[in-house]
């Protein structure tokens, strides 16, 4: 999973589009898989760090939690019902999302974009 996000990291800054529309969003945001957790640490829009959990010291905003079985579905290049979209994985219950949902609907369509990046290289985790 590390190396997925490693290449989530180098696709999102290397997209300037992408950088533009988040460069309000400098947020920690948790990433649970399994119970594997990943601290996505984002500076005006750009990922400058992936920390690995777990850490109970480290704040973050708000988390994404689902499991490893779903993320790949949703990172498919052409994703199921459900499967298509982070709101998608909570309405069929196989994704939560806890903390702060305020800072995440505010900047909902970059989160969505950033985590879409994951579907431009199938078979890497």
């Amino acid at each position: 999973m590390l190396t997925k996000l490693k290449h989530m990291q180098s696709a999102l800054n290397g997209t300037r589009h992408l950088l533009r529309l988040g460069r309000l969003f400098s947020e920690t945001v948790q990433l649970r898989i399994d119970g594997e957790e990943y601290y996505l640490v984002f500076e005006k829009g750009a990922l400058v760090d992936i920390a690995q959990g777990p850490s109970r010291k480290t704040p973050y905003r708000f988390a994404l939690v689902t499991d490893a079985e779903a993320l790949e579905r949703f990172w498919q290049p052409r994703p199921d019902p459900g499967f298509h979209d982070v709101f998608g994985l909570v309405k069929i219950g196989r994704g939560r999302i806890e903390g702060d949902i305020l800072v995440l609907v505010k900047n909902l369509r970059f989160f969505k974009a950033f985590m879409m990046l994951g579907r431009q290289e199938k078979g890497v985790r």
